[in-house]
C-alpha cells in the first residue's frame, strides 16, 4: 500500500511537472496578434506634459496612464530628419549601417541626388506620378518588420501606411505585404509594383469615397474656443508661414478656398485632417485585412505625417501646432477603441513614439535675446568654393547638402592631390566659419572612435560608402530654413529627445528615466515576439519594459 501511495505521488509530481513546463513553454511562445507602430513624424517629448490638462482620456493619456513611458528616449545619430528616423526606429540600427543618410543625398556612383525611397525600377500602382517610383531598396539592412515575416514563414502580414512615402515604405520593410502612402495630385493612397500590380479593392473603394477633398471642404478652426489655446504664442505673428490667399497666419483657415493655390489636395497634409485621413486608412486596412485574426502576430506600421508639415510652416508653438494635438489625440483615442474592439483587449501590441523633434523658431528666440539665429548654406558653399579654386586652381567641391560637403575625388585623383589634405584644410576653413560648432572629416570618422557628444552623433550619422568627405555642425538654435516656422536635423536635445510609450500586450504600466535610445526600440520588440534581430541592429533591449 505505501509502495502504492509513493508511487502515485511520484507519478503526480512528474505529470504537475509536465504542466508546469508545457504551461511554461505556452507562456514564453505567446505573442500579440496583432503590433502597431505608431510613428509621430515631429513630436517634441514636451508635447505630452504641455497639452495634457487638453487631452482627452483615451488617447495620449490612456497610453501614458495603462502603458510604459521612455521618458528619456533620444536619437543617438544626425542627421534627425524623417527618412533616417523611420529606418533607425525599425531597423535598430543607426545611418552608418543601415545607409539612410538622409531624406535625399547627393549620389556619389551617379553624380546626382538620390532621394531615400526613390526606385526607378518600379513604377508606380494607383498613378502615373513619379512618386509611385518608390521602394525601401535603398536600405541596406533588414527592419523588424522584416524579421517578424521571415519567422513565421511569411504568413505574418506587414503594412505600411503614412502620406509620405518614406514614412510607410521603410517601416513596413523589404519583405512587406503592402505599403500605401498619399499622392497629393489626385488624392489618393497609392503604392508601387515592388508590391502589387494592382490596388485591393477596398482599397479602391476607398480612394474612391475622396475623404481629402471631404475634409479640405471644411474651414479649419481651432477644436476649442481659441482664448483656452494658452500653451501657444498669440495666434497672429510673424513666425508663421502665410498661404497663398490669406493675408495674416490666423484662424479661421478657409481650406476651401486655399486649398487650390496650395498644393490641390495636397494641402491636406499641412492641416490635423491629414492625421484623420492617415486613421481612416489605418482602420480600414485592419478590417479588410483581417489583421490580428490569425496564429500568426501581424504588424500595421503608420506614421501620422502631418504635425511635421504643420511644424514647418507655424512652429512648435503655434495655435495650430497646439490644435493639430489636440486633434490627434481625438484620432489616436478612436484607433485605439477601434483595435482593441477588433483584436481583442489586450491581444494587441501598441508603441508610440518620433522620427525626430524640432527647436523653437530661431526669431522668436532671437527676439527673447536667446543666442539663435539663420546659417546662409548657399553662402557657405560658395565661399568653400572660392576657397578651393584660390589654394587649388578648382573648387573640387560638388555639392553640399544634408551639411555636408562632397569633393571631386576623382578630379583630385587626376591632379595627384593628397585627399585628406584638402579635407583637412576644408574642414578648418569651415570651422572658423560663424556659427558652425564642429567640423569633421570623413578620414576622422574613419580611424577615430567618438564615445560621446555631438561628434559621437555625427559619427553614427556617417555612412563611408555614401556619405560627404567634411561634415559640419552649427551651433544650438542655428539653423538653414526661412525665417517662420521651424526645421530639424541637428543633434541637440530639442531635435533628438522623443517620446515613447509600449501600451498592451503584457505591458506593465509605468515609467522609467533611463537613457534610452531610439535603436533600441526594434531590440526590444524582437524579445517581446521572440525572433531574430534586425541584421544589422546596434539597439539594446529596454530592460524595464521586457523584464
Amino acid at each position: 500500500m505505501k509502495k502504492y501511495i509513493l508511487f502515485l505521488s511520484i507519478f503526480s509530481s512528474i505529470v504537475a511537472c509536465a504542466q508546469t513546463k508545457k504551461s511554461t513553454t505556452t507562456k514564453e511562445n505567446e505573442k500579440p496578434k496583432l503590433v502597431v507602430g505608431i510613428v509621430i513624424d515631429q513630436m517634441r517629448y514636451d508635447y505630452i506634459y504641455r497639452f495634457w490638462n487638453k487631452f482627452g482620456n483615451d488617447g495620449f493619456k490612456k497610453l501614458v496612464n495603462q502603458g510604459f513611458f521612455c521618458k528619456n528616449t533620444n536619437f543617438n545619430y544626425v542627421p534627425t530628419y524623417t527618412g533616417p528616423g523611420h529606418a533607425s526606429i525599425y531597423t535598430g540600427t543607426t545611418p552608418s549601417v543601415h545607409g539612410i543618410i538622409a531624406n535625399d543625398w547627393y549620389d556619389k556612383k551617379t553624380a546626382k541626388n538620390l532621394y531615400c525611397a526613390e526606385d526607378n525600377k518600379v513604377t508606380g500602382v494607383g498613378t502615373t506620378a513619379k512618386e509611385g517610383k518608390r521602394s525601401p531598396a535603398n536600405m541596406l539592412t533588414t527592419t523588424i518588420t522584416d524579421e517578424l515575416r521571415i519567422s513565421s514563414n511569411m504568413k505574418s502580414k506587414v503594412i505600411g501606411i503614412a502620406l509620405k512615402d518614406r514614412s510607410a515604405i521603410l517601416p513596413a520593410g523589404h519583405t512587406a505585404n503592402a505599403a500605401y502612402w498619399f499622392d497629393g495630385s489626385i488624392g489618393s493612397f497609392i503604392s508601387s509594383t515592388f508590391y502589387m500590380n494592382e490596388l485591393p479593392a477596398y482599397v479602391q473603394e476607398f480612394n474612391k469615397k475622396e475623404l481629402a477633398k471631404k475634409y479640405l471642404s471644411q474651414s479649419w478652426n481651432t477644436l476649442l474656443p481659441i482664448t483656452e489655446y494658452t500653451e501657444s504664442v498669440a495666434d497672429d505673428n510673424k513666425y508663421e508661414f502665410v498661404a497663398k490667399g490669406e493675408t495674416k497666419p490666423v484662424f479661421p483657415h478657409n481650406l476651401p478656398n486655399l486649398y487650390e493655390k496650395n498644393g490641390g489636395l495636397g494641402m491636406i497634409r499641412s492641416t490635423p485632417f491629414g492625421n484623420t485621413l492617415t486613421k481612416d486608412f489605418a482602420m480600414e486596412i485592419i478590417k479588410s485585412e483581417n489583421l490580428g485574426k490569425e496564429n500568426a502576430t501581424d504588424f500595421l506600421a503608420i506614421s501620422f505625417s502631418s504635425p511635421d508639415y504643420i511644424g514647418h510652416l507655424y512652429g512648435p508653438n503655434s495655435v495650430e501646432q497646439e490644435d493639430n494635438y489636440l486633434r490627434l489625440d481625438k484620432d489616436l483615442a478612436e484607433l485605439i477603441k477601434f483595435i482593441e474592439t477588433q483584436v481583442g483587449q489586450g491581444n494587441s501590441l501598441i508603441f508610440l513614439t518620433a522620427d525626430h523633434a524640432a527647436p523653437e523658431v530661431p526669431a522668436y528666440l532671437m527676439d527673447l535675446k536667446i543666442p539663435a539665429g539663420y546659417v546662409n548654406e548657399n553662402k557657405l558653399e560658395k565661399d568653400v568654393k572660392k576657397y578651393l579654386a584660390a589654394n587649388y586652381g578648382d573648387s573640387l567641391l560638388l555639392s553640399y547638402s544634408n551639411q555636408q560637403l562632397f569633393l571631386n575625388r576623382q578630379l583630385i585623383e587626376t591632379k595627384k592631390l593628397v585627399l585628406q589634405q584638402i579635407q583637412e584644410d576644408v574642414a578648418n576653413f569651415v570651422q572658423k566659419a560663424e556659427n558652425v560648432s564642429e567640423v569633421l572629416t570623413a578620414t576622422t570618422l574613419n580611424n577615430t572612435q567618438f564615445t560621446e557628444g555631438a561628434r559621437y552623433l555625427m559619427q553614427k550619422g556617417y555612412h563611408a560608402n555614401r556619405s560627404g568627405d567634411v561634415l559640419v555642425n552649427y551651433a544650438p538654435g542655428y539653423v538653414d530654413f526661412p525665417h517662420y516656422g521651424t526645421t530639424h536635423g541637428s543633434p541637440y536635445s530639442y531635435d533628438t529627445h522623443v517620446p515613447l510609450i509600449f501600451y498592451g500586450w503584457n505591458i506593465k504600466q509605468g515609467s522609467t528615466t533611463e537613457d534610452i535610445n531610439i535603436t533600441d526600440i526594434a531590440a526590444t520588440l524582437a524579445m517581446i515576439l521572440n525572433i531574430q534581430f534586425p541584421n544589422g541592429c546596434t539597439g539594446k533591449p529596454i530592460q524595464s519594459v521586457v523584464k
